[in-house]
């Protein structure tokens, strides 16, 4: 079985341009959506949890690591997004570089990872507005029987979606603007409450935890090496940085956009590593406030930031804290549902998955099927599932998404050395190679569970790749010597 058949570069090319997508966005609306997805829970909640539970104030070292390791693998993706400019992102630069069964693994995974996310944070915001609203816990909220709250919200965001990525564009740049300005708002108004004291020691000295876990909640690294659990010092500050790197997830959405851009080869590198330096700024210097704020022991993990202000006597910075949570989780579902349209239709439209999914509407030019599709799965989950246990396999899932695109970088310069590239990652093939050893080691952090899930994840998908998608890709339809081994 020819399952690392690769697709043509100028084969991808050719599909782009004639995919019926409309090109309207600027590198400004990439910008845009960049920090609608980035910037959501990791802000509002993990930094809060994870100084308590693992970092003390190093979770701001912990934010650090986890935005170089973002970074580099953007550097990739800005290289692969500016000379490829397509729908499929990750998938479709590993179908032109390491083949078919990659290309399904990373697209399946990506799937994982933009689904659940959606379905986690869609949760999240019924709660939220719930507690902002005083809406009835019957209804919103995790101890809702049916959480009719997160259904809503993906049904009205989905239709916005469905509409147009220009419409959709504005409604996540709107909601950028509050969020932003919420966490401006935090910085600021937390220096008036800064306490040098509480960031001493930075990185508390390593401790056994609190609480014995079994092998299964313990990081893989800990149990292949052994290790007796721990929290704080350096080790914490590693598990921290692989759990807040949840929060820099979904960066990677960009390169989905590439049909719809109006000039991909240079907005689409603007828009990666433009929204990427803005977040990583904007969540160290909300980390900083917070620690100092606050005893890292004392920071309530339910709300964090909106918690710190009213512990220091300020609860009108707690309801804008609120507010900026629900828009930031709205503009975190919306790029969510917009990019696994966009994904399903790459895979669709090279037979992966059934063709009817890469139908893009007459009207409003979007993939409507895969969006809807996609929404239901979502709805169901959210609805009836209480999955924020399953956080981490947003991490895991990007990760190994990242891992590939990071070899995908120096084997198309081997592969297409002559291809336009418009942006080139420095230092290639050192860069992405480190890449790639930095996301598998942030993946070694995380816990032995999330990978068996991961593990159960790919199997399913790779039953339905070789029971499907192998026997109906355009690729096994086309002429033999159009698809190379």
């Amino acid at each position: 079985m020819n399952v690392f058949r690769t697709m043509p570069v100028e084969d991808i090319l050719t599909r782009g341009e004639r995919s019926g997508l409309i090109r309207r966005l600027t590198g400004k609306d990439l910008i845009g959506f960049g920090i609608g997805i980035i910037i959501g829970t990791g802000v509002f909640t993990l930094a809060g949890i994870e100084a308590k539970d693992h970092a003390g104030p190093g979770v701001v070292l912990s934010f650090v690591v986890g935005g170089i390791v973002a970074a580099l693998a953007a550097l990739c993706y800005a290289e692969l997004s500016s000379a490829v400019p397509t729908a499929g992102s990750a998938y479709t630069y590993g179908y032109a570089t390491l083949g078919e069964l990659f290309a399904w693994i990373i697209g399946w995974d990506l799937l994982l990872e933009f689904a659940l996310g959606a379905a986690v944070v869609s949760r999240s915001w019924s709660g939220y507005i719930a507690n902002l609203l005083g809406l009835p816990a019957e209804w919103f909220g995790e101890d809702a029987t049916v959480n009719v709250g997160a259904i809503l919200i993906i049904a009205a965001l989905t239709a916005i979606a469905v509409i147009g990525i220009r419409e959709s564009s504005w409604v996540t740049n709107a909601l950028v603007v509050v969020k932003v300005a919420v966490c401006v708002l935090v910085v600021v108004a937390g220096l008036f409450f800064f306490t040098g004291a509480h960031l001493d020691p930075f990185i508390p000295p390593s401790q056994p935890a609190a609480e014995s876990a079994t092998a299964l909640e313990q990081p893989l690294v800990q149990v292949l090496l052994g290790m007796e659990q721990s929290m704080y010092g350096i080790g914490g500050v590693f598990t921290a940085a692989a759990i807040v790197f949840f929060a820099y997830t979904g960066f990677e959405a960009l390169a989905n956009l590439g049909e719809e851009t109006r000039r991909p080869k240079r907005d689409l590198p603007v828009g990666l590593l433009g929204s990427l330096v803005v977040c990583t700024l904007l969540y160290v210097l909300v980390a900083i406030v917070l620690t100092a704020m606050v005893d890292y022991r004392q920071i309530d993990e339910g709300a964090p930031l909106a918690a710190a202000f009213q512990s220091v006597g300020q609860p009108w910075v707690a309801a804008l804290i609120s507010l900026g949570a629900v828009t930031g989780l709205t503009s975190v579902m919306m790029v969510e549902l917009v990019t696994i349209g966009r994904i399903g239709f790459a895979m669709s439209r090279d037979g992966l998955l059934p063709p009817k999914l890469s139908q893009v509407h007459p009207k409003w030019g979007t993939p409507h099927r895969m969006t809807i599709g996609g929404a239901v799965v979502i709805m169901v989950l959210a609805g009836f599932v209480p999955i924020s246990e399953l956080a981490d396999m947003v991490s895991i899932g990007a990760l190994s998404g990242f891992v590939i695109v990071s070899l995908a970088v120096p084997v198309l310069r081997r592969t297409k050395p002559d291809l336009q590239r418009p942006f080139r990652v420095p230092l290639s093939p050192w860069l992405p190679i480190l890449s790639a050893v930095a996301c598998l080691y942030l993946m070694t952090n995380l816990d032995v569970i999330t990978w068996l899930r991961f593990a159960a994840w790919l199997v399913i998908g790779l039953l339905i790749y070789f029971f499907y998608g192998y026997r109906n890709a355009q690729l096994a339809k086309e002429a033999p010597d159009t698809a190379h081994d």
